[in-house]
């Protein structure tokens, strides 16, 4: 993805990456805090700073492929207001992904009212910035839908697992993402996480442009 990309890409790139990770993270600190758990807050992690969030790892997946993530945003369900603690830490996991999917329909949505209104006559770098800034938020917010731990699909997945199921999973959390981490640099999960990042795309996109549709021919 990063290789065979221009010197303007890149320039739209690296920041749309960070953004992208930022905004993830920041929503699950605001979810978790919401919910009455100011771990996240305590540990500085309700900041715009980047370095706070990023994962090197994660990142640099995020530049060479479009899928990646970031540092987990520490929460203690026992500071959740909410009986269902395990309910918590699902809402507080799907927030992630939901604001990348926001993210990328707000883009999409610009852009489309953007080109109907302009008549097809968009600069081509906000052609760029727009369509690059939604595939990169698709594709995080679809990665981490992944019921994998450490992914955001796991927390997510958390309610309805017995809770022996759930113990397993974060007793060994660590080497199961090794594991996903040695599947992924072998491609042997290109084809999931491609058919999932599709069924998202193709959803989002369609919710976009028929409202821009319907807001570019507004007078």
């Amino acid at each position: 993805m990063l290789f065979h990309r221009s010197i303007e890409e890149i320039a739209l790139l690296v920041p749309a990456v960070l953004l992208a990770l930022l905004l993830h993270e920041l929503a699950h600190g605001w979810a978790a805090y919401l919910l009455g758990d100011s771990t996240a807050k305590e540990a500085g992690r309700l900041s715009l700073n980047p370095l706070k969030h990023l994962d090197p790892i994660g990142t640099l997946c995020m530049l060479l492929a479009g899928v990646g993530w970031a540092k987990p945003v520490p929460i203690n369900p026992n500071r959740f207001r909410m009986k269902n603690r395990k309910l918590g830490v699902a809402i507080t996991g799907a927030a992630g992904p939901l604001c990348n999917f926001v993210l990328a329909f707000l883009s999409l949505l610009i852009y489309g009212v953007w080109m109907i209104r302009s008549r097809g006559n968009m600069p081509q770098l906000a052609v760029s910035a727009l369509t690059m800034f939604a595939a990169l938020n698709i594709g995080l917010g679809a990665f981490n839908l992944i019921p994998v731990p450490p992914l955001d699909g796991s927390r997510i997945l958390l309610p309805l697992l017995p809770d022996k199921a759930a113990a397993f999973l974060h007793r060994y959390e660590r080497y199961i993402g090794l594991v996903f981490l040695l599947l992924i640099a072998t491609d042997l999960l290109d084809g999931p996480i491609g058919a999932v990042r599709s069924a998202v795309a193709d959803r989002i996109v369609v919710w976009a442009f028929d409202l821009a549709r319907l807001l570019g021919g507004a007078a």
